[in-house]
């Protein structure tokens, strides 16, 4: 008699402490009823009717990760090939949204077939509607198409995407070598006009201030043939003020105003002698070779002297 009370209370220990359940933080478990969905329990411990309603699954509502790596061929066929990183979760802890979860797929290695192939697929078609070319540089494009494709999807399997991150996308070797030729080519291309450019910068302002240098050295030098002008016209006009006083004083001592002329050509001639500089000039030094001279000297200044008569 006491054996059996013995194993009675031992089964009313087990039946007691299996009424009793533990529920993670950050997981939901779901309650069935003789395989029909009851209710769910929230996270702490929690209180079940023991031996009628057993724990059909726990569900974890974290963030969840998983790594893809795929290929996919675009318009112009070039092998493309991805390794991505899927952040997903399920969308919210509603009771239609947790029954979904629950009984949607058999279990979670169908659900990540699922959801991986779908996105492949997705990425697939967006790919095969673009160039190798274009592929690099919309990275946020697929990732939008993505989204916006397979959202609505995995709300129906009780899901949301949180993210998709293209960590890696290349190509085969050759397209890869033939890629890398062509920025190469772009960037000499770029460096070549930007040298260009540079040489013409330099080449217009060295021009320009070639010709600003011709400009100023230009009005310097007309500047000074100015003031050598007028150096000159004032010399000559100090030169005929004094053979004009010196001729009217000649005049008044009743001298031959001759002699300034003589006196012009001796002081030539000396000149002549002292500043040479080894030029050789031929004069004629005979006594008919001076008067002529002196008649000539004699006859332009008989003409300056008749020019203001005349006007």
């Amino acid at each position: 008699m006491e054996y059996i009370s013995g194993i009675l209370l031992f089964l009313l220990l087990v039946v007691l402490l299996s009424s009793f359940v533990t529920v993670k933080q950050g997981t939901i478990a779901v309650v069935t009823v003789f395989g029909k969905y009851r209710r769910q329990l929230p996270p702490g411990l929690n209180f079940k009717i023991p031996l009628i309603e057993q724990i059909h699954a726990r569900i974890s509502v974290q963030n969840r990760s998983v790594e893809l790596s795929f290929q996919a061929v675009t318009q112009d066929q070039a092998n493309v090939y991805f390794k991505a990183m899927l952040l997903y979760s399920v969308l919210d802890q509603n009771e239609e949204t947790i029954k979904n979860v629950a009984f949607k797929f058999v279990d979670q290695n169908n659900l990540m077939q699922a959801l991986i192939r779908t996105i492949e697929g997705s990425i697939r078609a967006y790919v095969a509607t673009q160039k190798q070319a274009n592929v690099l540089a919309q990275r946020n494009e697929i990732v939008e198409h993505v989204k916006h494709q397979i959202d609505p999807v995995l709300e129906t399997w009780g899901y949301h995407l949180q993210d998709l991150q293209l960590n890696d996308i290349t190509f085969d070797e050759e397209i890869m070598r033939s890629m890398s030729r062509v920025v190469a080519s772009n960037n000499l291309k770029a460096a070549a006009e930007n040298e260009g450019q540079a040489l013409l910068i330099t080449k217009t302002k060295g021009a320009e201030a070639d010709g600003n240098a011709i400009k100023i050295a230009a009005t310097a030098e007309r500047e000074a043939a100015q003031l050598r002008g007028q150096g000159i016209a004032l010399f000559r006009e100090e030169v005929a003020k004094g053979m004009t006083n010196a001729a009217q004083e000649m005049q008044q001592a009743n001298l031959d105003t001759s002699v300034i002329l003589f006196t012009m050509w001796t002081e030539a001639i000396k000149q002549f002698a002292e500043y040479s500089e080894g030029n050789v000039i031929f004069l004629d030094g005979s006594t008919d070779g001076m008067n002529n001279t002196m008649k000539q000297l004699m006859a332009m200044q008989l003409n300056k002297q008749a020019e203001p008569k005349k006007s």
